[in-house]
């Protein structure tokens, strides 16, 4: 049986392993990236250049949302399957599966192809993020029998941290080693790209998908030789007790009103948080014109912020507990998105910049700095918070009501986006209704108990 640390170390290293799906896909490469071949079939098609933006964005929202819609039914329910049979791990390995084979087939995502390649892009990028979601899920639930209760928060932080510094270690790889600069044909690091500069059909970028599959599998090796579950006796599967523990956990909602508001307060900050990454390299690009390597820098930049800030934040929620973090977190998250709403070239807010300086670009990445710490503090806290409301036996079911709560509305700030953009024309004033989502998840947080329900 492996030691105490050594448990921890492995759990750890799921989100070593499975942070680049994140980074690297769902953000500052394979996001914009797909927004980029969206764009030019649109453009394809007739629409002129802002019309294309926002198609693109919209085809990449929607298809985030159908996979959403996916996890949200099934979250909850494969929760109470697993506290039901007593079996966790063999689900983390089911849906890894799913994890490896949906990033390996984004290599076939190539330039030049029609609508079919959307298709193609949002289906098996939509595979292998519900298997990193459900993994996810499961993960999360081994955490309350890690440690004492006191010192989950400084585990759920260094496990953020340690997750956030692996996706910026394969973001670096993948700029130093395979992306090319359009200015030089070289990658970000100065050598020739390993797989050859070729602009037609994009191989150093479309390797991210089968690189980001390489390294889960490498870096899920400690995690399953060191994470074990006590030994318990087999459970048979019975469907309607499964359904008939969910039911109940359910109903209990109307009586748990710190979890209920727990509940309603991260369906609505989480899913703007998931919007602005889903969305950010795409706003980058449309508005402020730029490459997918400067793209990527953004994204090393945010990720240091969120290694640095998620350590803090994991000692500053065992210091304070988790709900002055979020709140924190969510103020940050607030004045960043006021900022990228009234910001252009030539100004934010009616303050003058210089439209032939780097001005803009310089805070855009300062947003994007606070983006990475306030999401990296925000979704540690939030793991803490959750298991303030749950025991180790109903740890998966507990997360699997978290993950529906993070699920349920995800097309929510999508749709919202899409349909501002739409109205006013502007994708940067597509971003305001996130400033609405995260204001009402702030005072939601008002009706949670910092202790959740805790005896202590």
């Amino acid at each position: 049986m492996a030691s105490t640390r050594k448990r921890i170390w492995g759990w750890y290293f799921f989100d070593w392993a499975s942070q680049p799906y994140n980074t690297l896909l769902l953000t500052f490469i394979f996001g914009p990236y797909f927004a980029e071949i969206a764009i030019g079939y649109y453009l394809g098609q007739g629409l002129d250049a802002d019309a294309s933006a926002a198609a693109a964005q919209s085809f990449w929202g929607w298809g985030i949302a159908a996979s959403s819609v996916l996890i949200a039914v099934f979250a909850p329910i494969l929760g109470a399957v697993a506290d039901t049979t007593g079996r966790r791990l063999v689900w983390v390995w089911f849906f890894s599966a799913f994890y490896i084979v949906g990033a390996c087939a984004l290599w076939w995502v190539a330039p030049g192809g029609g609508i079919e390649i959307l298709y193609w892009a949002v289906t098996f990028f939509g595979i292998g993020f519900i298997g990193m979601e459900f993994a996810t899920i499961f993960t999360n639930a081994l955490m309350p029998s890690l440690s004492d209760h006191d010192e989950l928060g400084a585990i759920s932080g260094a496990g953020f941290a340690f997750g956030y510094l692996g996706g910026l270690l394969a973001l670096i790889i993948m700029l130093g080693l395979f992306v090319s600069n359009p200015e030089n044909g070289l990658t970000y690091l100065g050598l020739n790209p390993l797989l050859g500069e070729d602009a037609e059909t994009q191989v150093g970028t479309r390797i991210v998908g089968p690189f980001t599959a390489l390294w889960f599998i490498l870096f899920m090796i400690p995690f399953f030789l060191w994470v074990k579950e006590p030994r318990t006796s087999p459970v048979r599967f019975e469907p309607g007790r499964v359904l008939a523990q969910l039911k109940q956990l359910l109903a209990s909602l109307r009586f748990r009103n710190s979890l209920k508001a727990y509940l309603a307060s991260s369906l609505l900050y989480r899913d703007a948080l998931n919007a602005l990454y889903v969305f950010g390299g795409v706003y980058a690009k449309g508005v402020l014109g730029w490459s997918i390597g400067q793209i990527g820098i953004f994204g090393i930049v945010g990720a240091t912020a969120a290694v640095l800030a998620a350590w803090i934040g994991g000692k500053m929620d065992r210091r304070f507990g988790p709900k002055p973090v979020i709140a924190f977190s969510i103020v940050v998250l607030i004045l960043v998105c006021s900022v990228l709403v009234g910001m252009t070239r030539e100004q934010v807010w009616g303050i003058a910049l210089d439209p032939a300086s780097n001005q803009s670009d310089n805070l855009l990445f300062i947003c994007g700095a606070l983006i990475g710490a306030a999401g990296g503090m925000v979704q540690a806290a939030s793991r803490t918070m959750m298991v303030r409301h749950t025991t180790p036996d109903h740890a998966t079911e507990a997360f699997g009501l978290f993950a529906l709560s993070g699920k349920v509305a995800s097309f929510v700030a999508p749709s919202l986006i899409a349909i501002v953009t739409g109205i006013s024309g502007s994708q940067r004033i597509g971003f305001s209704p996130l400033i609405v989502l995260f204001l009402i998840g702030l005072i939601l947080l008002v009706w949670v108990n910092p202790k959740g329900e805790q005896l202590r």
